[in-house]
């Protein structure tokens, strides 16, 4: 209940009229003490201080001079169960009970029980006894320990990253549920076990600074779904995972980081100024350009289901049902949209994303486990956008085991236009698999060839775990020995498609529920297989949990793929965007289900929160190598994409149609005539002519290595080996016929890096 405040003159009245006597006051500093719970727990004690922050059920009391020592709090939180009638500033004393709160509702939590909250509670005869301010503490992240914030407990401070760096914006999953968002010091906090090999002691020294670096900025209240939603931006993306803010200031006390009691705290901090938000991840309107002719994208779709949780359907059908495994068909094994308005939603944003995206073959996971059903309905969105028959299912008969057991399944789709599919796609028959892996051969014009498996391994969600497969407190969740037989089996099945199909060159592609240096991916990487985003990306995420990134989606390739392999991206469109910007209408205006008003929808029909995972684009050089000898050759191309090497001698080459590659290794093949070159289509490539001298620029001819020349019959290409820096001149490599140098450009003709 709200407690009102006593004047001083009144309240000495008061006590005279009863004959007390004035009682002792207790500083706060003594009742917080030096460890992590009051040495007066459960005493009623008497103490004063400057209100600093208001909650909407207390106030944070902090004492104006403290006593200088770093190892005792001098400020606490006030519950007063209700919005409290004191004012910030006031200058107070009352009397309460001393409380260590377990911020998990006493339910199994060890780490909240090894921190609880220290709380004076039922207070009573609150006096003003004037004015005060508190400046904030400095106090600069990481902290030294892993409990370096409990010293300050309760107090005001102003919170920066190490030499007052800025903090860096890390999740922000429950902005809309709670109001917060987790910040940390030192730029994106890394999953440990992504960059180490999980028990490590550099995997263990990672997870000690993420959390002494890390902590909740909450929004000064315990009431779900905030009207209007705390730190967001409606008009953009803000606030994205990896914006930063100079710094925070407010008050530290301590709660839950997920929705979960049993789940992840924190430290927090109950802002006092408005924090200013600077967008330093900014959202991007395609995913990066990646080198190759062919691409291969991985898209987990977050339950794309055409069956409505409510029992409807995508076609207009009321009463229907899901099946899960063997269990009886029920409208509650559904999962995804709720109802048809949902699902329009959803499938935009996916259909955007996918359409922008535009890989020339997609692995998807988390499609309805219903046939062809789902799966075509997407395809029919996308064709709706792009034009009939731009993507195709892989479908048809599956040889092997199907689809399998779970409410979900992997899916594959293709462009007809840009490649053909090699015999009938296949399914992993192997039991460990509840999703099993569905492969499927393609061939480009050119008549190469190369295999995609799908996959969706089991996920790390404890339900139902048991033994060996409970979480063993290393990193890498509940069921990863499920994870690591799932992978085994898949390097199995790998060897029998290479036997089938005859190609080596197979990319595993999905959502394996593992990080990059857990055991499935390392039972990959440790024989053969190469990790394509560990070659491509510095922070290779597409996921983000608990304050920290890393990919669970990934792109694998086998060792004769690897080299073909030429970049790969992961776009960061959903797994650093507010839950809240989803598809579902749930705690979003107008519903009224959050007690009253909910905030407004921040739903966009746009590619932002489109799932929780971000898609991984995967560009392939699937090309037919042409070669010549080391004397003159004439060489022609196929109809397809071709990398022609003339070798020695002074050769005379036609590409043929498609998008081809005339490539130099060396100043030695000079001499060659190319007779149909198409400029923004072919390129020539000077990779390993101009790494040889130690080139690592981009644009070759801005920067003095290459220039485009008339001569008779067409453009002749010219190289200086060591740049305008250097002595060498430039000479003459090649002749493209039928040109002139005003229809070439170096960034897009040339083949640098």
């Amino acid at each position: 209940m709200n407690m009102p405040i006593v004047r001083p003159v009144f309240a000495a009245c008061l006590l005279a009229l009863a004959g007390l006597a004035q009682a002792a006051v207790t500083p706060i500093y003594t009742i917080q003490g030096s460890g992590a719970t009051s040495p007066l727990v459960g005493q009623t004690v008497t103490t004063s201080g400057v209100v600093t922050r208001l909650l909407n059920n207390g106030f944070f009391l902090q004492d104006p001079a403290g006593d200088g020592n770093p190892a005792t709090s001098d400020g606490v939180f006030v519950f007063t169960s209700s919005a409290p009638t004191v004012a910030v500033g006031q200058l107070l004393q009352l009397t309460a009970v001393v409380t260590e709160f377990d911020v998990s509702l006493s339910t199994s939590n060890p780490a909240a029980e090894a921190r609880p909250l220290t709380e004076l509670t039922s207070p009573t005869g609150i006096t003003l006894l004037g004015n005060g301010s508190i400046a904030p503490t400095p106090v600069s992240l990481p902290v030294p320990q892993a409990d370096g914030l409990e010293r300050y407990e309760g107090m005001l401070v102003t919170l920066t990253g190490p030499q007052g760096a800025p903090l860096t914006v890390q999740q922000n999953f429950f902005q809309g549920r709670y109001g917060q968002l987790t910040v940390a010091a030192g730029g994106r906090r890394e999953i440990p076990t992504n960059r180490h090999r999980p028990g490590s002691p550099e995997a263990l020294a990672l997870a000690s600074e993420n959390a002494r670096s890390t902590l909740l900025l909450d929004d000064g209240s315990s009431f779900q779904n905030p009207n209007p939603t705390p730190y967001m931006d409606l008009s953009s993306g803000v606030a994205r995972a990896g914006d930063t803010v100079a710094s925070l200031t407010g008050t530290i006390d301590f709660g839950l980081a997920t929705n979960s009691a049993a789940g992840i705290v924190l430290y927090r901090l109950q802002p006092t100024s408005a924090p200013a938000f600077t967008v330093s991840n900014p959202r991007t309107a395609a995913p990066e350009a990646v080198a190759g002719n062919r691409t291969v994208g991985s898209f987990n779709v977050l339950n794309f289901f055409t069956t409505f949780t409510n029992g409807g359907d995508a076609f207009g059908n009321t009463g229907q049902k899901c099946t899960l495994g063997n269990e009886p068909p029920s409208a509650s094994l559904c999962r995804g949209a709720s109802n048809i308005t949902e699902f329009g939603r959803q499938r935009t944003k996916i259909v955007e994303a996918m359409s922008t995206i535009g890989t020339d073959v997609f692995g998807l996971m988390e499609i309805q486990n219903n046939g062809t059903v789902a799966l075509q309905n997407l395809v029919d969105g996308l064709n709706a956008k792009l034009g009939a028959g731009t993507y195709a299912a892989v479908g048809g008969t599956v040889t092997g085991g199907g689809t399998g057991t779970d409410a979900i399944r992997v899916a594959m789709v293709y462009k007809p236009a840009r490649l053909t599919p090699v015999g009938d796609p296949v399914s992993d028959t192997n039991p460990v698999h509840n999703r099993p892996p569905l492969a499927q051969t393609f061939a480009a014009a050119n008549g190469e060839k190369f295999t995609v498996i799908v996959n969706h391994f089991k996920s790390k969600s404890c339900s139902d775990a048991s033994g060996a497969n409970l979480d063993q407190g290393d990193g890498q969740g509940c069921y990863n020995p499920t994870r690591l037989a799932q992978a085994q089996a898949l390097r199995s099945f790998v060897a029998q498609l290479q036997g089938n199909t005859g190609s080596n060159d197979v990319l595993i592609i999905g959502d394996l529920n593992a990080y990059a240096q857990e055991d499935p991916i390392h039972d990959l990487t440790s024989s053969g297989y190469v990790d394509e985003s560990g070659r491509f990306e510095t922070l290779g995420y597409s996921y983000v949990f608990d304050g920290a990134s890393g990919r669970l989606d990934h792109a694998i390739s086998t060792a004769a793929l690897s080299p073909k392999v030429a970049g790969l991206a992961h776009w960061h469109i959903n797994a650093d965007e507010a839950a809240l910007r989803d598809y579902n209408q749930e705690f979003k205006a107008p519903n009224t289900n959050c007690g009253g008003l909910c905030p407004p929808d921040p739903y966009q029909a746009n590619v932002y929160r489109s799932s929780d995972h971000d898609p991984v684009v995967v560009g392939l050089s699937i090309y037919k190598t042409i070669a010549g000898t080391s004397a003159r050759n004439v060489l022609s191309g196929t109809a397809g994409d071709d990398m022609l090497v003339g070798g020695g001698g002074a050769d005379l080459i036609t590409g043929g149609s498609g998008a081809d590659l005339f490539a130099y290794s060396s100043m030695r093949d000079a001499g060659d005539v190319v007779t149909d070159f198409s400029p923004g289509t072919d390129k020539i490539d000077l990779r390993s002519l101009l790494a040889a001298s130690g080139y690592a620029g981009t644009d070759a001819v801005a920067e003095g290595y290459v220039r485009f020349v008339p001569v008779l019959g067409g453009t002749g290409v010219q190289v200086d080996t060591d740049g305008p820096a250097g002595g060498a001149a430039f000479r003459a490599l090649l002749t493209l016929r039928g040109l002139s140098p005003a229809q070439l450009n170096g960034p897009r003709d040339l083949l640098v890096r």
